[in-house]
């Protein structure tokens, strides 16, 4: 049977991100406090109770729970977005072609028993285009409960992310099942097949999964409007920075930017592939 490589918080940073690197898809047990958890939950209840059944459909499901705009709905949920492990494999995996990143969309899925498995897909193929080697995005995926076998955990395909343009997953490939405890990490890259499992318990579980993407790529969920930015201004500047209020180079500058640079600051030239600074201010 294929499974997920696991590691703990504390073990290599370097392993972690090789093992992403070799199968496009790691997990990392109980990287956050269960306090954590439980206050993000809490938070996320109402807003699923009001609003998780507005995107219901043969693709998302119809005993699935979802809401976006988390940094709004949900504050405290801050540390999630920007955890070390997430932002030190969006520097391994997404830096070297682009000066700096965003947020694509942020999302809160809580997948009710009776609901079938989801369609294996590639969170890339958002943008209807692929480059050779080159990744769009990343996904981080936080088990807010436990992970089950029976409860629908999230699937993956390791190894998909270096399958060949246009390879579409098939039902003998083999799946992994992100079996992991609450407070876990589920790290993958955006051309990594997955798709939320089956639930064939007798009770909900809950993710909180975001993306990272190309900091020159417009963003999928438009965290402008999904987050005010009178909501915007109360969070952490680092976090403020993922939702886009920083310039990418020249591109995306406003008068207020306190990272924006001079056209002398900029490379004239970012070919892609190549290693670029790190504009990313402390």
């Amino acid at each position: 049977m294929v499974t997920v490589q696991t590691f703990q918080m504390g073990d290599s940073e370097a392993q972690i991100l090789a093992a992403l690197e070799q199968d496009g898809v790691v997990i990392i047990e109980k990287a956050i406090d269960p306090d954590l958890c439980q206050t993000v939950v809490d938070g996320l209840r109402p807003h699923f109770d009001h609003d998780g059944r507005d995107t219901m459909n043969e693709f998302n499901g119809f005993t699935t729970l979802r809401i976006s705009a988390i940094p709004a709905r949900v504050p405290e949920s801050a540390p999630l977005f920007t955890h070390p492990l997430t932002l030190a494999a969006a520097d391994r995996f997404l830096r070297p072609n682009c000066m700096n990143y965003t947020l694509g969309s942020t999302t809160a899925i809580e997948i009710w028993p009776g609901e079938n498995a989801q369609l294996l897909h590639r969170d890339a193929h958002c943008y209807h285009f692929e480059i050779p080697g080159v990744e769009l995005q990343i996904s981080a995926l936080w088990a807010l409960t436990d992970f089950t076998a029976e409860n629908g955990p999230t699937c993956v395909v390791p190894g998909s992310h270096r399958w060949p343009l246009g390879r579409e997953a098939g039902p003998d490939d083999p799946v992994a099942e992100a079996v992991m405890p609450a407070g876990s990490l589920l790290l993958y890259l955006g051309n990594t097949f997955h798709g939320g499992g089956a639930n064939r318990s007798d009770k909900p579980r809950i993710a909180l999964v975001n993306t990272l993407v190309l900091g020159w790529l417009r963003q999928e969920e438009n965290l402008f409007l999904t987050v005010p930015r009178a909501v915007a201004e109360t969070l952490p500047q680092e976090l403020q920075h993922l939702l886009g209020y920083r310039s990418h180079g020249l591109v995306g500058w406003y008068p207020e930017d306190p990272t924006a640079k001079s056209e002398d600051d900029i490379p004239p030239i970012i070919k892609l592939g190549d290693p670029c600074p790190d504009y990313r201010s402390s």
